[in-house]
């Protein structure tokens, strides 16, 4: 099955097992609403399914309340891990928009055909996202915009960038 990463757990909520999860939705985890149950990732290949019994989005952040995790102890046992969706269960982005499951990966070149290096890590931040290039040179952070960005083909893997002045 293949799972897109919509967040992180970054601390436990309360006494009674509730998490809160730094989301990497842009549009803040609405679309997520009717999901019943989520998945935890607790290392390399081993995603844990949890029965939800609540969901809220609050800003960049959502909480949730899943079956099993009944205390603040379990809660923070999951610091730090990913939670994850079956890639079924999300709905088609609008053209130009992707998962950043979809870039991870991508070979990152300008539009001189330069070889800038891999698309390894996307973090968000409060105005845009930044991609982190490795295998290059040296890293070279990229803002995810459309100044930046020129295009995108998942079918050969490639990712077409300007740099910005100064890089």
């Amino acid at each position: 099955m293949d799972f897109l990463e919509i967040g992180k757990i970054v601390k436990a909520h309360g006494l009674k097992g509730r998490v809160k999860v730094l989301s990497y939705l842009e549009s803040g985890g609405e679309m997520l609403q009717s999901l019943d149950e989520v998945f935890v990732s607790r290392g390399k290949d081993k995603n844990v399914s949890y029965a939800l019994k609540y969901f809220q989005v609050k800003g960049k952040c959502f909480y949730l309340d899943m079956e099993g995790i009944e205390n603040i102890d379990q809660a923070e046992a999951l610091l730090g891990c990913s939670v994850l969706v079956p890639a079924a269960k999300m709905g088609i982005l609008p053209e130009g928009e992707y998962y950043w499951q979809q870039l991870i990966g991508l070979e990152v070149m300008t539009e001189a055909g330069t070889p800038v290096g891999t698309l390894a890590e996307i973090f968000p931040t409060g105005s845009n996202d930044v991609f982190v290039c490795r295998g290059g040179a040296r890293e070279i952070l990229l803002p995810a915009i459309a100044d930046v960005v020129l295009t995108v083909d998942l079918e050969k893997k490639v990712m077409v960038v300007r740099l910005p002045e100064g890089l």
